[in-house]
């Protein structure tokens, strides 16, 4: 039987943005659309390599605000939805001291004002949670009760397992290489063997966004791919790390956290990069130690056992960028996550379905996240 080449809406990227805006974009009925993948597999890039973490903190407002959405979904999905939880609520723990004590105060109030759940910590109560640190004695620390480790292969499994059987068309190893774009309008999308047409064409393609939307003649939006390494290994043998909370260090740039019986540790390095395969910087972790050894000198390891990285794409705000293009009707966007995608996937899949489905959203103030902001 012949493929289709006609619908609806054609996304182009299937990591979670585009996996969560197929399946909501199903809910509400809009079943007719194709999720493009130019993987072999789903995941690859950004969502399969992130720290997989429910945070519902952030320096910014909005973006706060969008986790905290987001994290409603994850915390209770709906009935059906996913085989196996998809938040261990392991705790995340947000440490302030030296350099950004000083933010302690703003972040308690913006928790409050969204109705975050967490408790104050002393540093004294800090070191009680996590023996291996010296934060200081002035260092205090939040610690969000209910937040943890997300099941990244779950949650991007069930979008992906929802919007196929709604009838979503779901294809790997299919890049698109151009976009069809007549009298203004976005109408398709040409691969290597063949034209599809939509009336809507979403970029969801991470940190490809900026390449697709070049190829739409859309708004001049700059976004920047920017690396982001992790790295794995043993604790000392005397330390039982499996009941720490993930832990936050801005003021030391570095986060860390049990996985997998170890330590998973990040840099929380930003080096802009062209889109591509990202792999890990030497020199960058070596730094990073350095900075553990100042916060938490046992942790220090003498080997590594795993090291990755991936990119994270971000908006000239760092704010999401999600909306028709000011320029090219149909063609829209979903792009910009800046590394908390998989967090806020369960509210920017709905709001971007809603925008596409009904031209309207009541979940949240869509301006905020239009790409018209950035003028046309």
């Amino acid at each position: 039987m012949a493929e289709r080449r006609n619908f609806e809406v054609i996304i182009i990227g299937g990591g979670i943005a585009g996996a969560s805006l197929a399946y909501f974009l199903a809910v509400r009925g809009v079943t007719d659309t194709l999720l493009l993948e130019r993987e072999t597999q789903h995941g690859y890039h950004a969502t399969g390599r992130s720290a997989a973490t429910l945070v519902e903190w952030d320096s910014i407002a909005t973006v706060q605000r969008l986790k905290r959405l987001g994290g409603d979904f994850l915390k209770n999905p709906p009935p059906g939805f996913a085989e196996n939880p998809l938040v261990d609520h392991s705790q995340v723990m947000l440490l302030f001291r030296d350099g950004n004590l000083g933010d302690f105060g703003k972040s308690v109030e913006g928790l409050r004002r969204d109705g975050v759940e967490f408790h104050e910590l002393s540093g004294a109560e800090s070191v009680a949670r996590i023996s291996a640190l010296t934060p200081g004695d002035s260092a205090r620390s939040i610690l969000l009760t209910s937040d943890g480790r997300i099941d990244v292969h779950e949650l991007l499994s069930s979008y992906l397992r929802g919007a196929r059987s709604a009838g979503v068309e779901i294809r790997t190893g299919a890049q698109a290489r151009q976009l069809i774009v007549e009298r203004g309008r976005c109408s398709g999308v040409a691969t290597a063997t063949e034209r599809l047409h939509a009336a809507w064409v979403v970029d969801a393609a991470g940190a490809w966004a900026g390449e697709i939307a070049q190829l739409a003649q859309a708004a001049p939006i700059r976004l920047e791919p920017r690396r982001r390494s992790i790295v794995i290994f043993d604790p000392p043998s005397d330390l039982d790390v499996r009941g720490w909370p993930f832990t936050i260090s801005e003021a030391d740039q570095i986060y860390f956290g049990p996985e997998s019986g170890g330590l998973m540790l990040s840099p929380m390095d930003q080096v802009p990069m062209a889109p591509c395969d990202a792999v890990p910087d030497d020199e960058t972790i070596a730094a990073a130690m350095e900075r553990l050894r100042v916060l938490a000198p046992r942790l220090v390891p003498r080997a590594l056992k795993r090291r990755w990285a991936g990119l994270r794409t971000f908006s000239p705000d760092s704010i999401p960028i999600v909306g028709e293009d000011p320029r090219v009707r149909g063609f829209f966007w979903l792009a910009g996550q800046a590394g908390f995608g998989i967090e806020s996937s369960g509210a920017l899949g709905q709001i971007a379905a809603d925008l596409i489905a009904r031209g309207a959203t009541r979940m949240f103030d869509a301006t905020i996240l239009s790409p018209a902001r950035f003028g046309a």
